[in-house]
């Protein structure tokens, strides 16, 4: 393989390794203040679920990330070069100030901005673009109606329930959680092998795009091994500062983000798990009472996630930029 070629691979595992430092906290963070499990456990035992993602539910996202957004012939190695670091440094950023920002809009948004600078608008698949629009902005919207009616449901099964139902709620979320992480894995270390098969295609060692099984061993295990660090400031602000979590609010919020995420990963949508996490929470929180939820926290989320994609995209185009003028 060519220096330029194993430097994208490289970085799109790093890229993989953050995405899961950062995105550990939205699977264990209501169980962790909820009590349920302690920090470490619950971070190894979503690790481990997470490098089994992709293997149990296979790869449609990495093949909408990779063969239907851009015509791989129109574009460059240097194209997802400039991407990826855009995409890095976001995370890079977000996760210093304890943001809970999309690692799936920080991608997106880095690739069109290269691609766009690179190769023009012609070589950007419309109808695959719009696909991942639709899934990354509509999710949200699902996983707080969904989160509503599941607690609201809860509520109704378990109505003239003891106190002691608690802790039901606790060992039932080692369930909603291991579901959550396998959805995760099957849907984020996705989108960074996807992006490796398209550098192994336009590199000429892949004819055809399909993602190779060495590339859903490395993407799986280095996503598993962010998310067994863990990225403790992020799991502090989804796991409090909305309003404070009980076991109940845990389960209802895991079971929503598992079952949107894991629908999104069969049909090859891929989501932002942050999102659909945060607005399943709100959701929960929205069904017990309205003013239960820090809105304010939530306005400043809801910011962030506007800015991601925009954001990314300059600076990729901007990377790009300085890569073909200064480097080669």
């Amino acid at each position: 393989m060519s220096p330029l070629l194993i430097t994208v691979i490289v970085l799109a595992l790093a890229f993989d390794f953050l995405n899961g430092i950062h995105d550990s906290s939205n699977i264990v963070a209501t169980m962790i203040s909820s009590r349920a499990l302690s920090p470490r456990v619950a971070l190894s035992m979503t690790a481990a679920a997470e490098f089994l993602g992709p293997f149990i539910f296979g790869v449609a996202v990495a093949n909408t990330i990779g063969h239907e957004v851009v015509i791989a012939e129109a574009i460059s190695i240097q194209v997802l070069l400039a991407a990826i670091i855009s995409a890095i440094l976001w995370n890079l950023l977000t996760w210093y100030l304890g943001f809970p920002s999309s690692s799936s809009h920080a991608m997106i948004g880095g690739f069109i901005g290269a691609v766009v600078m690179g190769a023009s608008w012609q070589a950007i698949k419309f109808a695959g673009l719009l696909k991942i629009l639709i899934a990354l902005f509509t999710s949200p919207i699902i996983g707080f109606i969904f989160g509503f009616i599941i607690l609201r449901i809860i509520f109704l099964l378990a109505w003239d329930a003891t106190p002691r139902i608690n802790s039901w709620f606790k060992r039932s979320q080692i369930v909603t959680a291991l579901a959550l992480a396998l959805s995760h894995g099957a849907n984020d270390a996705q989108k960074t092998m996807g992006i490796i098969t398209l550098a192994l295609v336009i590199g000429g060692y892949l004819k055809v795009f399909a993602v190779p099984t060495w590339v859903i061993l490395l993407c799986a295990g280095m996503i598993a091994l962010g998310t067994a660090v863990g990225g403790w400031k992020l799991i502090r602000t989804l796991g409090g500062k909305f309003y404070k979590i009980r076991p109940v609010h845990g389960l209802a919020a895991q079971l929503t983000s598992a079952a949107v995420i894991l629908g999104a990963s069969l049909v090859g949508g891929p989501v932002s798990t942050t999102q659909v996490v945060s607005s399943g929470i709100m959701g929960v929180g929205a069904a017990e009472r309205m003013n239960k939820v820090r809105w304010g926290v939530a306005q400043e989320i809801a910011t962030a996630w506007l800015l991601t994609i925009p954001a990314t995209a300059l600076v990729g185009a901007g990377i790009y930029w300085v890569i073909m003028r200064f480097v080669f």
